[in-house]
């Protein structure tokens, strides 16, 4: 797909790994609305960095724990654009916690932005990218953002570990269900960023750097740069790409 003129939505795009995918998109050609939930200013300081790139964007909050936000925030798309051609589902939480003292209000807490968003977000976007004409060898796409916890048992990780496993499931299914019209594919990062409560200059990120084949923590471009790659290739779909220095090849690894 050229993503020149085109539209692509990028939750969780105010800040981190999803701004830097928003700027390559913008890079492309593409117009960007950037969802956030609660960084209004870093997703107004994002929109302004896209528009001097000479692309269009907004940036509309929506709370993705509450499906009537979802449809809002699709709403807000079609009125502003009347397409999508690419979705970004990189909004996520992250929460560490032991198996045995997981609630269900976590499992909600949990469930419900890492998993039930991404179904449907891709939903509403499915029918919006299906309501726009394009050529038959130039799907729509959608790229999910997943997580190594997804394919291996980190320690007490295990409601944030099930819920990235079930998005590279969703992107399997959806992969199937959509073709033609849509391609679906995930993207695995590695040690791209540390979590908020670590510091880029610990001991404990840089040891998770030299544990990996590569010996070194990735940087969100490298993110950045596979969505690209997977909106620009318009003969891939339900594929998973670990981006992580190759530590899916050593399984758990240092977590």
């Amino acid at each position: 797909m050229d993503l020149e003129g085109k539209v692509a939505l990028v939750t969780g795009g105010a800040h981190r790994v999803g701004k830097a995918i928003a700027l390559a998109l913008a890079d492309a050609g593409a117009n960007l609305v950037i969802h956030y939930g609660s960084s209004e200013a870093e997703a107004h300081e994002t929109v302004r960095e896209i528009k001097s790139r000479g692309v269009q964007a907004i940036a509309v909050q929506a709370d993705l724990s509450d499906p009537a936000a979802i449809a809002a925030l699709f709403e807000a798309i079609t009125e502003r654009f009347a397409r999508l051609d690419v979705l970004v589902n990189s909004a996520a939480n992250f929460v560490k916690q032991p198996f045995d003292e997981a609630t269900p209000e976590d499992w909600m807490t949990v469930m419900q932005v890492n998993l039930r968003a991404p179904f449907f977000c891709t939903q509403h976007a499915a029918r919006l990218m299906r309501a726009v004409r394009r050529p038959a060898d130039q799907p729509a796409a959608i790229v999910n953002i997943s997580d190594l916890a997804g394919l291996y048992p980190w320690r007490d990780f295990a409601l944030h570990g099930i819920a990235k496993a079930g998005v590279l499931h969703l992107t399997r299914i959806t992969a199937r269900e959509l073709g033609p019209d849509i391609r679906v594919n995930a993207i695995i990062p590695g040690a791209i960023l540390p979590p908020s409560s670590m510091s880029p200059d610990s001991e404990r990120w840089r040891r998770m750097g030299e544990s990996v084949p590569l010996q070194r923590t990735g940087d969100p471009k490298y993110i950045a740069q596979t969505v690209v790659f997977l909106a620009h290739n318009d003969y891939i779909t339900g594929a998973a790409i670990p981006v992580d220095g190759g530590e899916h090849l050593i399984g758990v690894g240092i977590h």
